[in-house]
């Protein structure tokens, strides 16, 4: 015998299988129960995301230090005892040791210096790097004056911008005496400007 058209089999719904047939119904006010292994997903899935953020915290902080950390200030360094410098009649050219940290980097450079004496007994200690493009200056006995290898750029015995391309004049640095031992405070200077700005 034919079928009506319309009418489905017991136990199926159109185009699916009704699964609702034959289940008992729950008590009233009883919670479904959740199946073992949903369950078993859910706790994984806690405990994969938990994992990962214990170990992205300290890479995190790693890599945001530098960003977080500026450089710090340049500590003084030794020049010499003062008293060798005392009988200064010209510039005198040196080495000194800076150490400057950067970020997570610790760097130690050899910077030249020059020691110079104004005519009234002060001592002033002057960057060697030249403000136009940052060429070491020289100091030059015969003619008395600084010279610039790169560009020409000269300067008298008291730093001051004689002739060339430089903008302004040597740039000085912060000294002073302690326990008899001459100290400066190196920094750099941006170039090509006209007035003396510190960069680092």
């Amino acid at each position: 015998m034919a079928e009506d058209v319309g009418q489905t089999k017991p136990g199926w719904r159109t185009g699916s299988f009704d699964w609702t047939v034959g289940k008992q119904p729950l008590p009233p006010g009883t919670a479904p129960s959740v199946p073992r292994r949903s369950f078993l997903g859910a706790l994984l899935a806690v405990g994969g995301a938990a994992t990962a953020a214990a170990l992205a915290v300290p890479i995190i902080r790693f890599v945001l230090y530098p960003l977080r950390n500026t450089t710090t200030e340049v500590q003084w360094s030794d020049i010499g005892p003062a008293s060798d410098f005392a009988s200064l009649t010209a510039p005198m050219r040196t080495l000194i040791t800076v150490e400057q940290v950067d970020g997570w980097r610790k760097i130690i450079l050899q910077r030249p210096v020059y020691v110079v004496k104004a005519a009234a007994g002060a001592i002033t200690v002057l960057s060697a790097v030249c403000p136009h493009l940052g060429c070491a200056v020289r100091y030059t006995d015969a003619d008395q004056k600084f010279v610039c290898p790169c560009h020409n750029g000269t300067f008298d015995s008291s730093v001051t911008l004689v002739s060339g391309p430089p903008p302004r004049n040597l740039d000085t640095l912060e000294s002073k005496t302690e326990d008899g031992v001459l100290k400066v405070r190196y920094q750099f200077f941006r170039q090509l400007t006209r007035n003396k700005e510190v960069i680092g």
